[in-house]
């Protein structure tokens, strides 16, 4: 399993990816599941890869030469001459489906599912920024004002901070943070996400990046998160009163229960001397 993350903001892009795959309990290893495909001045793309590590690994490969025709004029259109990133993602979906004609029943016929989930966003010059999720059959869906970011992987865990936080507006380097936060949520619940991360950031119009970094247990701003983050969520947790059944105070107590709000239970075990209710 792995975790992924990508954010789409005004001011720019954030992705985030884990390094962990497992083959079973005692089998983990360490592959990059985050490509950064470059030409400064004229576009930046990244891509964040998640499910079945062979067919991820090779619609990374095919990517690189995967071609479709234009619908108006018939020429060859690659992720290094798309002219709009919606031209660029159906080239990846079309990387995808090449991957599963040539692999897909040899995967089924050795009980392997066709497996592969992806996201793919960026800027090429021309157009704004644009955000998308790639599925296993290669369609797409696009980010939306709404909806500003897309998860693969191990999500559940990461969610509820990105849903809180994030909104169109808010600044990259926090956006950065929310994400980072995210996934020590989900490296705390589960064993299967894990260090090292690929952190870039991309400021919109630029065309280029040099916010790219690997995070290891060793970096100390992610050391410092991880240790403030569950420090601070203890210290709310505990400045939130306990629950009081009945009683309390106009002020500060709110009970959980008063006489006229009181309701019976559903059902419960009876004693030999009484009955159900």
């Amino acid at each position: 399993m792995t975790y992924c993350v990508a954010i789409k903001l005004k001011a720019g892009l954030v992705f985030l990816s884990d390094s962990r795959t497992n083959a079973g309990l005692d089998h983990f290893s360490t592959f990059r599941k985050m490509i950064v495909y470059e030409r400064p001045g004229d576009r930046f793309m990244t891509l964040l890869s998640a499910g079945n590590l062979s067919i991820s690994q090779s619609v990374r490969e095919i990517l690189q030469t995967e071609q479709i025709k234009d619908v108006e004029t018939g020429e060859p259109i690659t992720i290094w001459n798309a002219r709009s990133m919606f031209d660029a993602a159906r080239v990846l979906g079309s990387a995808v489906r090449h991957v599963y004609e040539r692999d897909a029943e040899a995967l089924r016929h050795a009980g392997v599912e066709f497996n592969v989930s992806l996201i793919f966003g960026g800027q090429i010059q021309g157009e704004g920024m644009r955000l998308f999720q790639v599925y296993s059959a290669g369609n797409f869906i696009e980010a939306t004002p709404e909806t500003p970011y897309f998860q693969i992987g191990e999500s559940k865990y990461g969610k509820p901070v990105l849903d809180r936080v994030i909104q169109p507006d808010t600044p990259l380097d926090e956006a950065a943070k929310c994400a980072l936060v995210s996934m020590d949520s989900t490296l705390k619940s589960n064993l299967s996400v894990g260090l090292p991360l690929d952190l870039v950031v991309y400021d919109a119009d630029a065309f280029q990046t040099d916010k790219v970094i690997c995070i290891d247990h060793e970096n100390p701003y992610f050391r410092m998160l991880h240790s403030s983050w569950g420090q601070k969520l203890r210290q709310v947790f505990d400045s939130i009163e306990d629950p009081l059944w009945t009683g309390g105070t106009a002020t500060t107590e709110v009970p959980l229960m008063v006489d006229s709000q009181r309701h019976k239970p559903l059902g419960k075990i009876a004693t030999p001397d009484e009955k159900l209710i």
